[in-house]
């Protein structure tokens, strides 16, 4: 009996929450809300970040790695661009930039922001954070060169006048895009999945020390209920961030900040999960599961962006910009830079995960002051 009393209330929040989240969602979704729904929705979200942080632990642990990050990332970046097509679809010319603006923000958070507090967490644990430089390499070429073809390229190409592709570039772009993407799948999960196992540390049998990894994994019923209820969480998170999305662009309009605060914003409610499941995999010790998280997110989020907004271009009236501007390409620059110098030598300390976040700090106050 005291066991059955001890398992209830752990049950109890991981179903309950994201049930009630996507009852919040369905009740707000195309509605006006005044300020105590606002409030209710926020706390549904975040509750739905932590029921889904969970739920991709159970099924990462069932999976193992490197699947258990690949089905979280790809999972947020399926319900991120079925978004994303949403709102361009209702929005009209004044989404031109949304798809550009929401890549460019996950390309940033995850590379940077994930990338550097992973980085800090593991190297306050043990002083240097360990990971395999094969992997995370592979994982950040390609996403420099994904980022270059689909975000950079637009700027200069001369086809269309101004930041966009000609039909026939945007084609080619999601071609590669999905062709680069699928083989990256291929090379993480088959051919050189070695390359994307979290590496073996000395305090890998201290206490408290890859714990889980030595626990009886989940039963496969288990798994797929929390692989259900992970998506469920999932869409309540996306959804209940473009409910709240209304009020948050009030609050930036009266404080006069440029519009693209917005989709910033958003972009830092969507990928909390991932965040905070990376962080929680560093704080054990699996710096190596944090990068896959960040950089397959980084890539998933191009790779399957722009295939998709390259579909919705059939049918969507005025520009599709996805050129970056000046600004946007230092920083992305910076950011491939700093990452080629944090990955090659398998090894950071709390420098390289500050230098990190600092580019991330400079990325989002350049946001609020361009």
């Amino acid at each position: 009996m005291r066991r059955a009393v001890l398992r209830i209330p752990a049950a109890a929040w991981t179903v309950l929450v994201p049930l009630v989240s996507l009852l919040a969602l369905v009740f707000s979704w195309g509605r006006d809300l005044p300020g105590h729904a606002v409030a209710i929705v926020a706390l549904c979200l975040a509750g739905a970040v932590l029921a889904a942080v969970h739920h991709a632990e159970v099924v990462a642990h069932r999976v193992g790695e490197p699947f258990g990050s690949l089905v979280l990332a790809v999972a947020v970046t399926v319900i991120e661009v079925a978004l994303i097509v949403t709102l361009m679809v209702d929005g009209g010319p004044k989404t031109a930039s949304l798809a550009r603006d929401t890549v460019f923000a996950a390309v940033m958070i995850t590379c940077n922001g994930i990338v550097g507090l992973s980085l800090l967490v593991g190297a306050l644990r043990n002083r240097v954070a360990v990971f395999n430089p094969e992997g995370s390499g592979a994982a950040l070429a390609s996403v420099a060169t994904l980022a270059t073809l689909s975000l950079v390229l637009p700027t200069f190409t001369t086809s269309k006048p101004g930041p966009e592709f000609s039909p026939a570039q945007l084609t080619f772009a999601a071609c590669a895009s999905l062709a680069l993407y699928g083989l990256f799948v291929s090379v993480q999960t088959i051919r050189h999945r070695d390359y994307f196992l979290p590496v073996a540390t000395g305090s890998d049998s201290g206490a408290g020390a890859g714990d889980d990894s030595h626990a009886t994994p989940p039963s496969a019923r288990a798994a797929v209920i929390s692989l259900g209820l992970l998506l469920v969480a999932l869409v309540a998170v996306v959804g209940n961030a473009k409910a709240v999305s209304p009020t948050i662009e009030s609050a930036v309009a009266e404080a006069g900040l440029p519009q693209a605060v917005v989709g910033v914003v958003i972009a830092l409610l969507v990928l909390l999960p991932e965040t905070l499941a990376a962080v929680r995999a560093a704080s054990r010790d699996r710096v190596q599961t944090s990068l896959n998280l960040a950089y397959g997110s980084a890539l998933a989020s191009i790779g399957l962006t722009i295939p998709a907004i390259a579909l919705a271009s059939l049918w969507l009236s005025g520009p599709l910009l996805l050129g970056l501007g000046p600004v946007h390409m230092v920083l992305l620059a910076l950011t491939v830079a700093v990452g080629t110098l944090t990955v090659v030598l398998g090894r950071a300390t709390l420098l390289q995960g500050g230098v990190h976040v600092v580019v991330l700090a400079a990325y989002l106050f350049l946001a609020v002051s361009p």
